[in-house]
């Protein structure tokens, strides 16, 4: 084995494990070119478990020549039947019906090995010795021994790569592909694709500036696609909200500045579209070369709109092309901004003994276009082949600058360019040098408009790098997207830190900061994408690092929007088997910090303790607390309306640096009456709604006490009033205060039973015990008969209606107003003032019993020498005053 020659495959023999057949591979891929095949190529077998090995060849049946890739099966139902894919000058599928003595040649149709290079593997049923499996770009099955073949999965993406049969029910498959996994139990005729994986992997990532935003991106031989960041539904973000905007390998994925609706998207080789999301149209706007001259477009091509003009997009080959009217014409802004080697420009020749043309080596082309939206005219574009050119007046005249960059291997990729959000002169750029073995991490800055630059490379950051994104208000914030994950600086790249909370190890691939919403989405290379919510306290501690050092700070919390949430989409119980994405915590979000406090174990999860408190560390979007977790210390958070009365309080968690919580926009919950095997459900549990406003936030931890305000803004898609939902609100709080009266009245009753129960147990024995007996029983059936006014009562087996008692109607009332923020309906004020009359003539006999019946038994009992309660003034129903709402929301 030599440097350009590796091991593509190795099998052992079921029967004797010191047998194996290793498949040796010569090969070599450059950014620009790729060689399969070579005198390192070869299939060897050993006996002695490696100590010796023997190389097989034409003369045991292989075929003759130099070989490239070899994939070998060998059937488990029986171990001499071995079976060989070899690419070689004609490939051939051949088979050994002696454990690979000698082998003959089964099938060498032209594409029995059609892309060797990208997959070469085959595989055996374990009960069929004669049953085999082709992985290529379809998956083919063969039952004469590989003689002929046919496809058995059109249902499912191409491109298959893995392939797992049970060994003891061959009809049981799961199948590995471009596009994810795919179940079968039928030998292939039907097959199920596996929904609740998120293996995406993405190459570029954008947004838009609906609301909820959107994201965009294209995915490997996934397409492009556009998905909802968070969704106002109960069912989080699903499948079926990602729309797929076009087809193919997809990259980036720009959103028309000045409409929504409209985009463009890539494909591989420089194939570009303009979509239109209300038609479906996807129109080819791909621009021509000059006359004579072909285009060269990286499988990745560089695009970008400009920011001063929503009509401009430009596009790279090894040229700069501008369009002034969304791609409908174009024009070249820019000499060839490639090395233009002739050399390094043979793709049509690629593969080895295997043709392999895909625009994947495509090469000298622009991979990366940054237009500065702070000054119009500079434009900095990035090359495969380590190019770095600037224009400062529109593509007129241009500089390379990849002279003056100290420390990088010459002929690096360029993958990304920041053009600085605050500076013209200032830039951030990424290369990658791993296709050639070098794994450096390569991240610079110029602030002169590239005349001199810094390395922004530290020990910190591990992998070589993808993307480097700058905060739009904050300049010393950045964002590195490196192959091991993603990285932080506040001070402008002196120090990194890793991002771990809510983000895996994993490599990110691209970056964007919403302009609005402040978030940060993480766009990453198989594990689809993430969203950090609200990454303002960064930019915070990028300014005033000593932030870190207050015993306690409370960061300015974002809006927050008071939102209805719909019905999702499709199924209301859809089990496990579709993924569910993480939406936004609904509400205000919190962020605060501690200088004191437990330290975060590695291994700790983020906290939610319940609906009302929704905590959790700063970072993705997770929860779920147990156990331990929710015996910590805690901070006090407490919800204070205008008139600085606490309106909500809440618990949140309390680590040494920086925590988060979330209040969900609710006041306290009115308290409620439960039965012994009540099960709370959420809405009975919630507190109503605030009115929209400004509220004030008031933290505690450790003696300190900080407050922020923080804005509650109405759903914007609904207009109603603010005086309509101050008569809703008015109405919920009535009919709350009035369940909190009728709760008084039931607990008061049970009071009262456990004290008359407890007074009998102490007078056993005593002489007066019978008659006590005799009243304290007769009082008890009284007293349940008052209770059942109030509530069902709690003994009962079995389901039940409970619409006849006080409390069962003002819930049912409760749950009825709270189902939208209109007007009170009539039926809704008819039903409020019923269960009113009912809770007034309740109370009324609930009053009486306590005047007459109650006070004459505890009048017997005291004569009796025993103490049973002092006396209890009557419960009436007090006067609900309207509560006003805190601020101006800033509607009619």
């Amino acid at each position: 084995m030599d440097q350009k020659t590796g091991v593509a495959d190795l099998v052992m023999d079921p029967r004797n494990p010191n047998k194996l057949f290793a498949a040796l591979w010569e090969y070599r891929r450059w950014p620009w070119f790729f060689q399969s095949g070579g005198p390192g190529s070869g299939l060897y077998v050993t006996y002695d478990a490696g100590a010796s090995w023997t190389k097989l060849t034409s003369q045991d049946g292989l075929p003759e020549g130099e070989l490239g890739r070899i994939g070998v099966a060998i059937a488990k139902s029986n171990p001499s039947v071995v079976y060989a894919l070899v690419e070689a000058k004609k490939s051939a599928l051949i088979r050994s019906d002696d454990g690979g003595k000698s082998w003959r040649m089964v099938n060498d149709t032209p594409n029995i090995a059609s892309r060797p290079f990208y997959y070469a593997d085959i595989r055996v049923d374990p009960t069929n010795e004669n049953r085999l499996y082709s992985l290529a770009s379809r998956l083919n099955m063969s039952e004469d021994a590989g003689k002929t073949f046919r496809e058995i999965a059109r249902g499912i993406h191409s491109d298959h790569h893995a392939l797992w049969i049970h060994p003891a029910h061959g009809d049981l498959m799961v199948d590995g592909n471009d596009g994810g996994i795919a179940i079968s139990r039928d030998h292939g005729r039907t097959w199920r694709f596996v929904e609740n994986l998120p293996l995406a992997q993405f190459y570029h990532v954008s947004v838009d500036m609906e609301l909820p935003y959107n994201l965009y991106g294209g995915m490997q031989d996934n397409g492009s696609w556009r998905g909802p960041s968070n969704v106002w539904e109960n069912g989080g973000v699903r499948n079926w909200h990602w729309a797929e905007v076009n087809f193919g390998d997809g990259f980036g994925v720009l959103v028309d500045p000045a409409d929504a609706t409209f985009g463009y998207a890539m494909s591989q080789g420089g194939n570009l579209r303009r979509y239109n999301l209300k038609t479906g149209e996807r129109k080819d706007i791909r621009p021509a070369g000059p006359e004579g001259v072909k285009l060269r477009f990286n499988w990745n091509a560089g695009i970008a709109t400009d920011p001063f003009d929503p009509k401009v997009v430009y596009y790279g080959s090894q040229f700069l092309h501008r369009s002034p009217d969304r791609g409908e014409s174009w024009e070249l802004i820019s000499p060839d901004l490639t090395t233009n080697d002739p050399e390094k420009q043979k793709q049509a020749e690629s593969g080895g003994l295997t043709r392999d043309v895909t625009a994947a080596e495509n090469y000298e082309t622009i991979m990366t276009i940054a237009p500065s939206p702070v000054e119009r005219g500079v434009i900095w574009v990035g090359t495969d082949d380590g190019n770095v050119q600037l224009t400062r007046d529109g593509g007129k005249t241009w500089t390379n600058l990849v002279a003056r960059i100290r420390g990088v291997a010459p002929g690096s990729w360029v993958p990304h360019i920041e053009a600085s959000k605050h500076d013209a002169a200032t830039a951030f750029i990424t290369f990658d040098d791993h296709r050639r073995g070098n794994w450096t991490t390569y991240v610079y800055k110029t602030t002169d408009y590239g005349r001199t630059w810094t390395s922004l490379t530290t020990p910190d950051v591990q992998g070589f790098a993808h993307v480097v994104e700058q905060d739009p208000v904050q300049p010393n914030l950045l964002f590195l997207g490196t192959e091991f994950g993603l990285f932080v600086t506040l001070d402008g790249g002196k120090k990194w830190l890793k991002w771990t909370r809510g983000v895996p190890t994993v490599p990110v691939t691209a970056l964007v900061v919403h302009p609005r919403d402040h978030d940060l989405v993480i766009a990453t290379h198989g594990r689809a994408a993430f969203i950090l919510d609200d990454i303002r306290p960064l930019r915070a501690l990028a300014a005033e690092p000593q932030l870190l050092a207050s015993p306690l700070h409370l960061f300015e919390p974002a809006p927050s929007y008071q939102v209805q949430i719909r019905q999702t989409d499709g199924f209301h119980f859809p089990g496990d088997a579709m993924f569910r994405g993480q939406t936004r915590r609904y509400g205000a979000l919190l962020t605060y910090t501690l200088a004191e406090g437990e330290a975060r174990r590695a291994d700790a999860e983020d906290e939610d303790d319940a609906v009302a408190s929704g905590s959790g560390a700063f970072g993705g979007r997770r929860g779920g607390a147990s156990g331990a977790e929710a015996d910590r210390p805690r901070a006090e958070v407490e919800v204070l309306d205008a008139q600085g009365k606490v309106i909500r309080k809440l618990r949140g968690p309390a680590w040494k640096g920086v925590n988060r919580v979330a209040w969900d926009l609710r006041r306290e919950p009115f308290r409620r009456a439960e039965r012994d095997d009540d099960v709370p459900s959420e809405w009975r549990a919630r507190g109503p709604e605030v009115l929209p406003g400004t509220y004030t936030m008031r933290v505690k931890f450790g003696g300190q006490e900080v407050t922020r305000t923080v804005e509650v803004r109405p759903d914007p898609r609904y207009n109603v009033p603010l005086a309509v939902r101050q008569q809703k609100f008015d109405a919920t709080m009535r009919a709350g205060r009035r369940q909190e009266t009728a709760v008084e009245a039931v607990e008061r009753i049970r009071t009262t039973m456990k004290a008359v129960e407890t007074v009998l147990e102490q007078a056993r024995g005593n002489g007066a015990y019978r008659e006590l007996k005799a009243a304290g029983d007769e009082l008890k059936k009284k007293l349940a008969g008052a209770s059942e006014q109030f509530s069902a009562p709690r003994s009962r087996q079995g389901i039940f209606r409970d619409d006849e008692t006080v409390l069962g109607n003002l819930q049912q009332v409760l749950f009825s107003l709270v189902s939208s923020w209109d007007a009170p309906t009539a039926a809704q004020t008819i039903g409020l003032e019923r269960a009113e009359r009912q809770l007034e003539v309740a109370l009324t006999d609930l009053n009486r019993l306590f005047v007459e019946d109650v006070a004459a038994f505890r009048k017997q009992v005291e004569a009796a020498g025993f103490t049973i309660f002092p006396d209890q003034k009557p419960i009436t129903m007090e006067p609900v005053t309207s509560t006003k709402a805190s601020g101006d929301p800033g509607r009619p």
